[in-house]
């Protein structure tokens, strides 16, 4: 009898040890790599048009020397700065540049411009009168064309929102014409002088610019350029006597505010990771 109950227990044993066999084993969950951040969506080329306004507080002053001995009541006449009209309007073209993102929130790049000017004249004027003499002296300036050449470096607010500061050259156009008349009775002494070349110089300001679609951003965005300074000569004469020279000294500067519209080709941007599934 005591064999048989240990046969039947050894049975009972090696019957459960089959059955738990049979049983899908239970695994713990693979531990999986955390999530790799985002692909940097600014890093590229882009391509753009821009549109905005500009506006110019230029200043010139004219200053004026006596070229025959006792016109230098007529020369002091014609001195002094100039009061009028700075040159501004509407300005339009294109742009393109690169963008490089880096330590997720941050983005440097280069970016070249240039713009037409649809109305970009201004004009200074300066009237003085001494009993018998009358003097005007004219200034008329305009800024044809804008360009720049500049560096940007920008914080991601968020992954879509750049906000930017930037710098760099600025080039122009620019005409200047001036004028001067004076009246003795019937007679009239006149001079002029005129220029029209590329100036170059400085330009500073930042934007904001935002990616609302994938490849295609806006912006808006602020400029102060400077130009430098151009210097005019021009001899007054009275029956072709010359008897008065005069140097107008004219500062080239203004602002620019306009909005863009980009388009980034993302080449030279690293691929987007691939992911592995489980």
């Amino acid at each position: 009898m005591k064999k048989f109950a240990i046969s039947v227990a050894a049975l009972a044993i090696s019957t459960g040890s089959a059955l738990a066999a049979d049983l899908p084993s239970r695994k713990a969950a693979p531990i999986l790599p955390p999530p790799p951040p985002p692909a940097p969506i600014w890093t590229g080329f882009y391509v753009g048009l821009n549109a905005g306004g500009t506006w110019a507080d230029s200043s010139a002053t004219v200053t004026s020397l006596p070229l025959l001995p006792g016109a230098e009541v007529l020369a002091g006449l014609a001195s002094g700065g100039l009061s009028g009209n700075s040159s501004g309007g509407f300005i339009g073209g294109g742009q393109i540049g690169y963008n490089y993102q880096f330590y997720n929130n941050f983005v440097i790049g280069v970016e070249a411009d240039i713009q037409g000017l649809a109305k970009s004249s201004g004009n200074g004027q300066l009237n003085t009168f001494v009993n018998p003499v009358w003097t005007n002296v004219s200034v008329n300036g305009s800024l044809d064309y804008f360009g720049t050449v500049r560096g940007r470096l920008g914080w991601l607010f968020t992954p879509t929102l750049l906000i930017y500061g930037t710098g760099g050259f600025a080039y122009g156009g620019v005409t200047l014409n001036s004028s001067v008349y004076q009246s003795f009775g019937n007679f009239a002494g006149l001079g002029s002088s005129s220029f029209s070349d590329t100036l170059t110089g400085w330009t500073a300001g930042g934007g904001v610019e935002w990616m609302f679609l994938p490849n295609w951003s806006a912006k808006v965005e602020y400029l102060r350029y400077d130009l430098g300074t151009v210097n005019q000569s021009a001899t007054v004469s009275l029956v072709g006597v010359p008897y008065m020279g005069t140097t107008t000294r004219a500062r080239i500067e203004g602002n620019v505010v306009r909005a863009g519209l980009n388009y980034h080709f993302n080449w030279g941007a690293a691929p987007a990771p691939v992911l592995a599934k489980y």
